[in-house]
């Protein structure tokens, strides 16, 4: 609990960074009536219980800070099964750079760092094996997102690598994730 409450405690002092700039949105329809969103990747929370949160905070019209935060945080896409347990967490950053002329949807692309911790529980032969999930990942993803009025939405994909050994040897070193988020601006 401690950990989940330093992440969320740094998400917030990160985001107060972009306070001072202009009102820019992702898209030139928008760029006078919102700078920041607030985002949610439901289709993981539906498909896998992991609630992703996040921030953007809109720089310039062609890019963006992403600060999210990962509870129940699971490697890839893996399912937590009856003698698997998942206790991880983690916090990311990523800066988002838009493309396109479309006033209502664009393509982006992002690098990303992030800070993974936690266990993972496994019951092998009836022994409990635990491995150390504490990681650092880099990566890179790419999305498209569509605006309406004051919301935003679309789909996500990312590939990264992480820099664990025990993560490395209990899964493969690199991670696929994506999703499909739901934003409000304001």
């Amino acid at each position: 609990m401690k950990k989940i409450i330093l992440s969320l405690t740094l998400v917030l002092a990160l985001s107060n960074f972009g306070f001072a700039q202009d009102v820019i949105s992702s898209s030139s329809k928008n760029s006078s009536e919102f700078s920041n969103e607030v985002k949610v990747n439901f289709l993981n929370l539906i498909l896998l219980a992991s609630i992703e949160v996040g921030y953007e905070k809109f720089i310039s019209e062609n890019h963006s800070l992403d600060l999210q935060v990962h509870i129940n945080d699971r490697f890839g896409f893996n399912s937590q099964a009856k003698d698997k347990n998942y206790k991880t967490n983690s916090v990311q950053a990523s800066m988002n750079f838009y493309f396109g002329n479309n006033e209502d949807a664009r393509f982006y692309v992002y690098p990303l760092a992030k800070l993974r911790f936690g266990e993972f529980e496994e019951s092998i032969d009836g022994d409990l094996v635990t491995t150390n999930m504490n990681a650092f990942i880099l990566g890179a993803g790419a999305g498209y997102k569509w605006e309406f009025s004051n919301f935003a939405f679309g789909p996500y994909a990312s590939v990264a690598r992480g820099f664990s050994s025990e993560v490395s040897d209990r899964f493969a070193a690199v991670e696929v994730n994506g999703g499909f988020s739901l934003g409000l601006r304001f």
